[in-house]
């Protein structure tokens, strides 16, 4: 029986909660194919600081890079906030993904059949909507330098990248793109921005390596804009960290819930897996938290770590017949629900599904 050594980061808020469900999926899928998971938790965020001093401590990532992936839940809480910003949550984590390198933030958006009444938007836009934005992750303005401030008069950060460090995000989003629709539109703002006309031109270097890719050039502006107006034109959206940091969650709200959504941030050594939301320290014990999206992260893991895809099929397949049969968490109760579950019980549900699923 193979073995594959999982870091659990659970983090704060809820957190737990809907770690402890993707787990048991996790174990439900791995019985039925036949492989074993091993975890070892650690920690990072305010629950790290509060014990350690640190929300990152070097155990955690001394752990995750010895293993074979990580799974994340959230951090962060209005707790921390009056921290010194390097000592805060967010901080941590912008460290964490620079220690194990995770350059390329991968955000699926997908639109399920049962919840197109769930988004903001008219069924016949969303209906169908399948798309990835594939976002640099550890560099641009979160991490350029020269950054300070002086007094309450001056601030700046400066946007930086370099052509080896848009070479490989273009590499990942081409590649992600031949196994989809053969389409890749990157966003950026190169009308003004010196840093954007390098990324053009450098992904239209790239592009060359894929003839069978069609590639297209949006900024940013219009981008927000065409997501809201047609957002089954895109399949691949490559763009830069600032950008796919607000895009992606654009996007994430096409499907009516953040609470369905998954992501993986992946490099070349570990990759991590996390839901696309935050902690919501404000439901954190209650028990309503959706646990779909960390489910779901929990599927991406498999199939793009460990090359698990049929025990990943079980999920996707589970999840979509979870929501098919009317199941239901609290931010979703309005659409169409059967019944309406807790976080544990909508993880029972998929994981009994997974477990029956033919693929």
């Amino acid at each position: 029986m193979s073995g594959y050594k999982i870091a659990l980061i659970k983090g704060d808020g809820i957190g737990p909660e809907i770690i402890d469900e993707a787990v048991k999926v996790l174990d439900a899928v791995a019985s039925c194919e036949g492989f074993e998971l091993k975890y070892q938790e650690v920690l990072m965020g305010g629950c790290a600081y509060d014990i350690t001093g640190d929300p990152l401590p070097q155990e955690t990532i001394d752990v995750s890079l010895n293993a074979d992936a990580v799974l994340f839940g959230a951090i962060g809480g209005q707790k921390w906030d009056t921290l010194p910003r390097e000592k805060r949550p967010e901080s941590g984590l912008l460290r964490f993904r620079k220690e194990l390198g995770v350059f390329a933030n991968l955000r699926p958006a997908v639109v399920y059949d049962e919840l197109v009444n769930a988004s903001s938007l008219k069924p016949e836009i969303v209906k169908g909507v399948d798309l990835m934005v594939v976002r640099e992750l550890i560099g641009g303005i979160y991490f350029g330098e020269p950054k300070g401030r002086e007094g309450n008069e001056r601030a700046y950060n400066t946007m930086v990248y370099t052509r080896e460090e848009i070479v490989r995000i273009a590499h990942k989003a081409f590649q992600i793109a031949m196994e989809r629709d053969k389409r890749v539109c990157s966003v950026d703002k190169a009308n003004v921005l010196d840093v954007s006309q390098l990324w053009r031109d450098t992904v239209e270097e790239i592009a060359k390596e894929y003839p069978e890719v069609t590639l297209s050039h949006m900024y940013v502006d219009n981008a927000a804009m065409q997501l809201i107006r047609d957002p089954k034109q895109f399949d691949v959206i490559l763009t830069g960290n600032i950008f796919g940091d607000i895009l992606s969650d654009e996007a994430s709200m096409l499907s009516g819930s953040i609470g369905l959504l998954p992501s993986a941030s992946v490099g070349n050594k570990i990759g991590v897996y996390e839901p696309i939301h935050g902690s919501a320290p404000d439901i954190a014990g209650q028990g309503i938290a959706n646990p779909i999206a960390t489910i779901a992260s929990a599927s991406m893991m498999l199939r793009f770590a460990l090359g698990e895809t049929k025990a990943a099929d079980r999920i996707d397949a589970a999840i979509k017949q979870a929501l098919a049969e009317g199941y239901r968490t609290k931010d979703l109760a309005q659409f169409d629900a059967k019944e309406i579950c807790s976080t544990s019980e909508m993880g029972s549900i998929i994981a009994n599904y997974a477990a029956k699923c033919k693929h």
